[in-house]
Parts: C-alpha cells; structure tokens; sequence
C-alpha cells in the first residue's frame, strides 16, 4: 500500500484544488508573495503612474518630480523606506529613448524591460544596462561615464532594477501606501475636474480673504453682496428640472416658423435672408447638370475581338451599382497587341555618335512594345543630342536621358511600361542592349549597352537588341575615362539615328490591308442579302425573311402536304414473320 498513502500532498491536483484554488500553488496570506504587487521599473514609485521627468534616491527608487517635490515638502520622508529624505539628495535620471518612444540603453540599444538588469550613475544621472557597464567599466576599471566621460567610483552605481532582487517593487511595502499619506490638497484636486470649485477657490483667495473688492479681469469695484454663487455643489437644489416653472406648466416659447423649418425645406428658404436669397437665384440660373459622359463603344472584329466577354452581363446580375445587361460582348483586345501579332520579322537602325555609329538589331518579333518605344523614339529624335550620362568599363554605358542626371527620359507613351522578359535573350555577351529601370515594370526612355556578359541582370532588365556593327565604336567608347561618379570625363554624345528595316510600319499595312478586306466581304454579304441573290460565295445564301426561324426556307413549301401512307395489306406485301433462331422447346417447362 506505501508509507504517505494517508498524507494530503498528492502528485496531482485533486477536484477541491481547481476548485478553491484554480490550480494555483497555495500561498499563506501571511507571506510576502501572498500581497506581491510588482511596480513596472518606469512607473513613479509614489503617484503610480509612467514618470516624465524621473529622479532617483540613493537606494534607485524613482520618482516622479512633480510628485515627490511637494510630499518631501510635507512629510519629509522617503516614500518608499519611510526614512528622512532630503530633496536636494534626489539625482535627476537621464534615459535614453527610441522612436516609438520607449527607454533603451544607449550603448548596447537595447530595450529596457521588466527583467532588465538596469542601473545608473550617481555623478551624471545617466541610466545603463548593467551588461554595458560590467563589461566597459568595472572589467576593464574604466571609471568614466560611457556618454559624457565623467569620473566616477564604483560606488556611484546605483542599481534600478535587479531582476533577481525584485523586493523594492512590491507595491504593498511602500511606506506612504502602508501609512496611506496623501499631499495633495483635497480642494486642488476637486477643482481638476470641478469648475465651481475653481471659481470658489480664485475668488476666495483673490478676493474674500485678501479683501480685495476688485474684478479680477477689469479691476471694477463691488461690494461682497454683489457675489452671485452660480453653482454650490452642497446646495443644488436650483437645478432640479423637474421644480422648474415652464416644465411644470408646459410653457412653449419656440417659434412655429423654426420648428417647421427642421423637416421642410420651404420653410427654410422662406427664413433665409435677402443676400442668402439672391445668392441661391443665380446659382439656380448659372448652375448646368454635369454632363453624361457615354463611353464610346468602339466597333469590334474579328482582329480585336477576344474570346472572352467583358464580364458586364455577370457583374451586372451580381451587381447593384451596375446597369444589368442581357447581352454578352467580346472584350476589346488592344490596337497594339493586335498590331504587334504582325510583327515577324527584328528591326535595324543605326545610332550615330561623335565616336563612331553603332549599328543595331531589334527583337521586335520577341519584345515588340520595347522595341517599338526605343524605335520610334529614335525616328522622332529624342535621342538626338543626348549624353551618354554613365559608363563602367567592363560592365556597360547608359544613356537615353535628355537631363543627363539619370534620373529623366520619358517614354513613347509618357508613361512607364511593363517589362518583357524572354528565356532566349539574355546578357550574354558583349553589346547587349537592354533597358535601364528603376524597379519592375518601371520603362522608359533609358538603356544601356554592356561591355560583356551580366547574366546576374537577367529578370530584372529587358534584352531588346544587340549591336551588330560598330564594335569598335564601342570599344573607343569603353576607353573613355570617368569621374568618381561614373560620368565620361569626354561627351559621348548621340547625333542622330537611321532606320533600315521598320517592321511596324509594314504590320500596320499589313493590319490595315486585311481590315479592308473583311470590311469589303461584309458589304458583300450585306448586299447579297438585300439583294435576295441565290448562293454566290461561300456563306452567302437566299433570304426569304428579313430574322427569325426560317428565314431561309422557300414559303412555296409551306402549303405541301406528304401523302398518307397506304396500308401493305392494299398493295399486296405480305409481312415477314419473325424468324426464331432456337431450336429449344421450352413445351416441357
């Protein structure tokens, strides 16, 4: 059975213990950890409250100043050991705070919490983490402060918080809270949030006692009787609404014209005055509706029809800002991304520099918004008189800005574009000529060609050409020396650019040639349709009404009637009996 099987101390919580106890440890309550309340290190040690401009006694008690002033000025004892205190041994703290506002140490930035070792010094008032000054101070017995530099001794350390020594916190040992001394003045206090009482203190220590019978703001005389108490919070029987003699008597003095004027907005116009009226009239005849703005819905074929609807039938049912509507339309596919469908075949054009041209291939088949934008920016000559405003030997040059800060250049569209990245073009190699950008998505008018291969750029920069002639323009360029800045010391400067192969120009004929040509075999059938002519081409048929079922049918039919059919007993056909295929007799079953 076992020697404690009788004793109360079990290995387990029993039912009574989560019950009386919650679980919890018991404690006496004659202990000290039975009445432990622990006061936050940044909390004054009197008022209770965060300090904002803390001071400290010769045991690291802290205290705000505003508090501890006036109880050392009636008490004269230290609020936390009872013992005789004197203001002048009081040491001004200095801490050390973030941004968000909260205490640090301002050597190992490192914020203070509840179970920070902290201290301070005696001569400086400056507050430390305990680590900082163990291993600057006292390891290697440097006394100098860790901030100013002052001198000190060992025993200048005064010790806030001791996270294995918490007993100085413990709320219910301070010495004012076990006496329960109170220095504030019971009227100073009531007249924080009494204003009677503000009143009553003012006048009777400006007036009353000092037997000055002068207004304190104009400096008139009266007498004391000319006192009006307007509110005694020992005597409020005046402002008992129910006692009061229009309540009782139910006396109305609003007026009719008001009150009306509170739901009819008539009787408010009616009241307003003569200016207000007349301000209102011309306003009446200057004001005009704002106009309807219809959006223009742009004719669709079948080049920029998707194979997808707006979406406007779905939101419309689902939705109760939007118009419902019946009829689903393809989605408008974008001119450009039509045209550039076309576009099969690179550009070429030639950049003309004081050193040299450079001659350059486009990806237009792969990129073909990139190359467009740095295309037609050459042919409209934004290029033209531009610096090369950056060169790295053995990385790339850059230019494309008109500012030559690296920080302008606008696009063809005047506002960035997306990125193209494509797996096959890549910064291998020399003369690769990409985009230069400021993030993802961020294109404009700058590039740069490279002076070798920097695959580390791939996927963050668009390959859009190559240089394919002029190489040894390039390699003159390369030798050009810059400044700390990366800027040519010479100007390397763009004169102009030639264009030799356009592919965007002949996707665009090319668009436009089958455009009218749609456009020509839709007249054709519009026509063949008013026309009522017999089937001429391919999808084209007679029309004997304008819509509906049957539009294709020849009315002439309408009328027929089949024949009924004539019973084969009449004409003589005998009907086939049905062959059976088993010989099984099932007679015997």
């Amino acid at each position: 059975m076992g020697k404690k099987q009788h004793q109360k101390d079990k290995l387990y919580l029993t039912t009574t213990e989560w019950k009386e106890l919650g679980g919890k440890k018991y404690v006496p309550p004659g202990t000290d950890a039975a009445g432990f309340k622990r006061l936050p290190f940044d909390y004054c040690a009197l008022s209770l409250q965060p300090f904002e401009n803390p001071v400290c006694d010769q045991e690291g008690n802290i205290f705000e100043i505003m508090e501890i002033v006036p109880f050392l000025k009636k008490f004269r004892v230290n609020p936390v050991t009872g013992q005789p205190l004197d203001g002048k041994s009081l040491i001004k703290l200095n801490f050390s705070k973030t941004k968000s506002g909260e205490y640090q140490c301002p050597v190992m930035i490192k914020n203070f919490t509840q179970n920070s070792h902290i201290v301070a010094i005696k001569t400086t008032g400056n507050v430390f983490s305990y680590e900082a000054v163990e291993e600057l101070n006292i390891k290697s017995r440097n006394w100098k402060d860790l901030l100013t530099d002052d001198s000190f001794v060992r025993s200048d350390i005064i010790t806030l918080q001791d996270p294995h020594n918490l007993g100085k916190f413990n709320i219910s040992n301070f010495h004012h809270m076990r006496k329960n001394l109170n220095h504030e003045n019971e009227e100073l206090k009531k007249a924080e949030y009494d204003p009677a009482a503000r009143i009553r203190m003012a006048i009777e220590e400006l007036n009353i006692k000092s037997r000055n019978w002068k207004d304190l703001l104009t400096d008139d005389s009266f007498v004391r009787s000319d006192i009006i108490t307007l509110q005694d919070p020992h005597n409020l029987g005046k402002f008992n609404i129910s006692n009061f003699h229009h309540m009782r008597k139910n006396l109305n003095h609003e007026n009719e014209e008001l009150k009306k004027a509170e739901y009819d907005p008539a009787a408010r116009i009616k009241m307003i005055s003569d200016e207000a009226r007349d301000t209102l009239e011309e306003l009446n005849r200057e004001y005009k509706a704002p106009e309807k703005i219809v959006e223009e819905k742009k004719l669709l074929d079948k080049f920029n029809a998707a194979h997808y609807s707006t979406g406007r039938v779905a939101a419309g049912f689902t939705s109760t800002a939007m118009e419902p509507e019946t009829v689903h339309i393809a989605e408008r596919i974008e001119d450009d991304l039509v045209r550039y469908s076309y576009v099969k075949k690179k550009a070429y054009l030639r950049l003309l520099t004081n050193l040299g041209p450079l001659n350059l291939e486009l990806h237009s088949d792969l990129v073909p918004k990139t190359c467009e934008n740095f295309l037609k920016l050459c042919e409209k000559g934004y290029y033209t008189g531009t610096k090369f405003h950056r060169s790295i030997k053995h990385f790339m040059i850059q230019g494309g800005d008109p500012t030559g800060t690296g920080e302008g250049g606008e696009s063809l569209w005047n506002k960035p574009f997306n990125d193209e990245f494509k797996p096959n073009l890549s910064h291998s190699g020399r003369g690769v000529l990409s985009m230069a950008n400021s993030g993802p998505n961020t294109n404009k008018s700058q590039f740069f060609i490279t002076f070798r291969s920097c695959k580390h750029l791939d996927g963050k920069h668009t390959v859009f050409g190559r240089v394919v002639g002029g190489l040894e323009t390039l390699s003159a360029i390369e030798r050009i020396e810059t400044d700390n800045k990366d800027r040519p010391i010479e100007d390397i400067v763009i004169e102009g650019a030639q264009t030799f192969v356009d592919p965007y120009a002949e996707a665009d004929e090319e668009v436009a040639k089958l455009r009218a040509e749609e456009l020509a075999k839709e007249e054709l059938e519009q026509q063949a349709k008013l026309a009522g002519r017999p089937k001429t081409e391919p999808g084209v048929y007679r029309l004997y009404k304008e819509s509906g079922v049957g539009k294709y049918l020849n009315p002439e039919f309408s009328n027929y009637k089949r024949p009924l059919e004539t019973p084969e007993a009449e004409l003589g056909v005998s009907k086939k009996k049905k062959e059976v295929r088993s010989n099984f007799d099932f007679s015997n079953w």
